[in-house]
This record gives C-alpha cells, sequence and structure tokens, in this order.
C-alpha cells in the first residue's frame, strides 16, 4: 500500500491512537513504531475523507460503525506472516511428546481439545489436525477431536475457513504431506476435506479473558509468536487466562522467541532436544520431572513472528 504523504501523526495523536489499540486488542506500540501507524492508517484517512487523526480517533471511539473501522484498521496495521508446519521442532515436541501421552492419559474418554489461539488464517490449527490425524490413523473414528482456531481478524479467519493456499503458505510442507492432506488447483492448494472437518474458527480477542470461558476447558493451547507484542501485563494476563482453561496437566505452546520467565504462573517449561513448551503443574503431576523440565530456561527451534508491526 503506497504511503499517504498528506496527512502526518503527530506524537499526542499517536499516544491516543495506540492507547485505542492497546485497550482494544492488547497489542503494544512503542515510539519506535509510530511510523508504521502513520504509513499504514494514513491512506485509510483519505478513504474516509478525514482531515486529520483526531477525526480518526473519534471515529473509532464512538459511532455505529466504530466495530467494523476497529477491523478494517487492525486489518491494515498487521501483517500475519504464517504457514503450514511452521517451526517444525516445536511441532515434533507436540507430536512425539505431548500427543502422545495425552492420548494415553484421555484413553479412557476419548476426548481431546486443542485451540490454537491467534491463528491467523489457519495453517496452524490444520496443521495440527494433520499430526492429530496421522497419529490416531484408524482409531480416529473412535475419538472427539476438537480443534478451535480463533484469532482477532475476521479476514483471516474468512480465509482459514475456505482453507485455500498458495504456494506460499505450503513452503515448509514436504511433499508426502502434500500429495496426502492438499489437492492442487492451479496455483492453489486446497485442504483435505477430512482434515477441515475437524477444525473450527470463531472470532476471539485475547484480551477478552470473559469472552474467552465459553470455549471451556482445553487440553493443549497454542499461542506462538503474538504475546511478543504484548507488554508485560498483557502477557500475564493472557497466560494465566489460557492456564484458567486448561486441566492440571495441559500443556502451553508458546514462540520459540517468547518465555514465561518472571512471569507469576503455573506453567513449567518442559525441554526437548527438538524444543519446548510448558505444561500446567508439572512438578505436581510429574510430567515436568519426567521430561526434565527446567524453570526459567530457553528452548530451542527456529521460526519467524507471526503477526509482524514493520
Amino acid at each position: 500500500m503506497p504511503e499517504s504523504k498528506t496527512i502526518t501523526l503527530s506524537q499526542s495523536q499517536f499516544e491516543k491512537l495506540r492507547k485505542i489499540i492497546y485497550d482494544r486488542s492488547g497489542i503494544h506500540f512503542p515510539d519506535s513504531k509510530k511510523y508504521v501507524l502513520e504509513s499504514r492508517l494514513g491512506r485509510r484517512l483519505e478513504e474516509l475523507e478525514l482531515g486529520d487523526y483526531d477525526q480518526y480517533v473519534q471515529f473509532l471511539s464512538m459511532g455505529p460503525y466504530m466495530d467494523d473501522e476497529f477491523q478494517e484498521m487492525f486489518n491494515k496495521i498487521t501483517i500475519n506472516e504464517t504457514s503450514f508446519f511452521r517451526n517444525e521442532p516445536q511441532l515434533d515436541v507436540f507430536e512425539r511428546h505431548t500427543l502422545p501421552a495425552l492420548l494415553e492419559a484421555r484413553g479412557g474418554v476419548k476426548r481431546l481439545r486443542i485451540w490454537s489461539a491467534a491463528c491467523s488464517s489457519g495453517e496452524e490449527p490444520y496443521t495440527l489436525a494433520m499430526i492429530v490425524h496421522r497419529a490416531l490413523g484408524l482409531r480416529l473414528m473412535d475419538w472427539k477431536i476438537e480443534i478451535l482456531g480463533t484469532d482477532i481478524s475476521e479476514r483471516v479467519l474468512t480465509e482459514a475457513q475456505g482453507g485455500r493456499y498458495t504456494d506460499y503458505s505450503m513452503r515448509s510442507t514436504n511433499p508426502l504431506t502434500k500429495s496426502r492432506y492438499f489437492k492442487q488447483d492451479g496455483p492453489y492448494w486446497n485442504i483435505d476435506p477430512v482434515i477441515k472437518s475437524m477444525v473450527n474458527f470463531d472470532l476471539h480477542n485475547l484480551k477478552d479473558r470473559i469472552s474467552a470461558k465459553r470455549y471451556g476447558v482445553w487440553d493443549v493451547i497454542f499461542c506462538r509468536n503474538v504475546m511478543i507484542y504484548f507488554d508485560d501485563a498483557m502477557k500475564e494476563q493472557v497466560v494465566n487466562s489460557f492456564a484458567g482453561q486448561l486441566p492440571g496437566d495441559g500443556w502451553l505452546f508458546i514462540g520459540h522467541s517468547e518465555t514465561l520467565r518472571g512471569m507469576n504462573t503455573p506453567f513449567i517449561q518442559v525441554d526437548h532436544a527438538q524444543g519446548f513448551c510448558y505444561q500446567k503443574g508439572a512438578v505436581e503431576a510429574g510430567g515436568a520431572k519426567a521430561y526434565g523440565a527446567q524453570p526459567g530456561t530457553l528452548g530451542s527451534g527456529t521460526g519467524r513472528p507471526g503477526l509482524k508491526l514493520s
């Protein structure tokens, strides 16, 4: 999108605008990112025929279109960067350690619930569905598998529900997985209907702790590469909200560049050769000791942030 050359964002206007963004989404724009808002929203002001950012702040703060405009603004100020099987070391931990342990623990009820929070255009929850599918094989019919993908952006959720992807989303997917779970249609890849049926999507703001409760309790929560855009207070709020929706032996996966170090949470980091994850109450449950957890240590892995502000 071309940058606006006519509408400038003053410091006072920037502070008002970033407060709205933080209050609504928990995303914090430091002073060093002022140019991001100015460059990405200038054209939007021109589209709305607004003369300055004070008018835009007012438009976002009151009136019948404020919620719709927040969605429009959010789509413009964030770039969702994701792909299938992104950060494979962490996914290996899930597939080789976490998932087998959960399938054994839930073997009596044969029910497994996985939440992909801030899922963008759906590549992560569909990836998790493929992993579960190949782990269970013919046993899949005996299990009730619930996988939910949520995001604050209606636009990316619409893309996710379509299950139709370009080569860019497939860049981390090996040929065997492509042939097994996708059908190529010209420049697009359509996801297998069975995998598509395993995943549901919903609009959700991670800052909204109350609405999150309607989803109930999950066995595993993935929230990767989003909390790097939150301040410490928001991070701790989100993580403790997740803790309230996990059972005593529940698991949390965050981004490879993120950490819970210094936070007051009930999670213990569990390290593996491939990567790391967190388990709720791991010491009490014995899981952390079994896997050699070390509180306060960083895991390994590679990948890129999923939500980019620059």
